[in-house]
């Protein structure tokens, strides 16, 4: 199986209702598609959003790197090659993780199709099926608590709710929400880097004090300061998650070895796919840490890629794969199938994509 071309494509999909967090809000998912043709007819499907805020990557960084960098590096090459493909992959072009995690995703599904196994059972098949929870965007007290009535009535059971936007209104929004679910619904808050570091170990205090029950907060503090990072962590009892602060394998080991943070959450975007994001994966298993499966604002080509290693590795106890429950319509053909929180991977050969809607080619 030779790979004979790679296209590029954009989609957008709106939302439900509008994304916010302490570093952005936006209204719908505008997302690179990669497909990555073959000579026998088979076809790899990737996907990467523009990301900018977080990884750094723009839509014309994306499609610069796969066209000016990525593509030539590939083209003509066996995809049975495949270790040499990924190392290839990674050091062809410094940097751009959003590029080379769609590109990765398209090369595991073409790896799957060629041997006819689907890429969670490659990767160790622990299971078929997953729960998400669902996000819940920062806004007024009385909005979080709507939207968060509105998911439970949807079936929901954890919500992810951002806060790191005026730290005095956290607590309130957090009270209003916990007051409008009751006691029997995971909350886990994540600050996106909003606050400093005495001041996530106030709020945070002053939410165990008020007995809010967080299941874990996720970076509070800037993604940089891992001496800060490891403060939270020492000085609260709340469960911290490191987000933003694990831009690869590197960043995740150095994490677990300085105990800066109790939790890792690993996102393809940011470790540059599949191959990388297992890395992080095996670390936490040698450090006895628990990981999460997260994403940014992404369809379901990139999130299905997502559920395939969330599927296969058990140290991932948390998933955090809403992306495609939060469009307000899904043109990605295949892949995992969602009935709102309940996930279940596909068994397709690869990662069971079978086309992409609505798509505006490059080319």
């Amino acid at each position: 199986m030779k790979i004979t071309n790679i296209r590029l494509g954009r989609i957008s999909v709106p939302l439900r209702v509008p994304f916010k967090t302490a570093v952005r809000s936006v209204s719908s998912v505008e997302d690179v598609i990669v497909e990555i043709h073959t000579d026998t007819g088979a076809v790899g499907y990737g996907e990467a959003p523009p990301t900018g805020a977080v990884t750094g990557d723009t839509a014309g960084a994306i499609i610069g790197a796969v066209r000016d960098h990525i593509a030539p590096t590939l083209l003509g090459r066996e995809v049975d090659d495949f270790e040499n493909l990924m190392l290839a992959l990674q050091g062809c072009i410094l940097k751009n993780t959003s590029a080379k995690a769609a590109v990765d995703m398209a090369l595991w599904d073409l790896y799957g199709q060629l041997y006819h196994i689907p890429v969670y059972k490659m990767l160790g098949g622990s299971r078929s099926q997953i729960v998400t929870d669902i996000t819940i965007s920062v806004n007024d007290p009385e909005e979080m608590a709507r939207d968060a009535r509105n998911a439970v009535d949807r079936g929901y059971d954890c919500l992810k709710c951002k806060v790191g936007k005026d730290a005095p209104l956290d607590l309130r929004r957090l009270q209003a929400i916990r007051a409008e679910v009751g006691q029997g619904i995971k909350l886990r808050i994540d600050a996106n880097q909003g606050w400093k570091p005495k001041e996530a170990v106030r709020i945070l205090g002053q939410m165990e004090d008020a007995g809010l029950d967080i299941e874990f907060v996720e970076q509070p503090v800037a993604q940089h300061d891992l001496t800060g990072l490891k403060y939270v962590t020492d000085n609260v009892s709340i469960p911290v998650m490191a987000d933003e602060s694990v831009q690869g394998p590197a960043d995740a080991l150095t994490i677990m070895q300085m105990r800066a943070a109790d939790l890792v959450n690993i996102k393809l975007m940011k470790a540059g796919g599949l191959y990388n994001a297992l890395k992080i994966a095996s670390a936490a298993e040698v450090y006895g840490v628990e990981c999460m499966l997260g994403c940014m604002l992404e369809a379901k080509v990139s999130v299905n890629a997502a559920i395939h290693l969330a599927c296969a590795r058990q140290v991932i106890t948390k998933i955090d794969l809403d992306g495609p429950v939060l469009c307000t319509e899904d043109p990605i053909l295949g892949g995992a199938v969602f009935h709102e929180k309940d996930i279940t991977v596909s068994d397709e050969p690869g990662l069971g994509i079978k086309g992409v809607e609505k798509i505006t080619y490059l080319d």
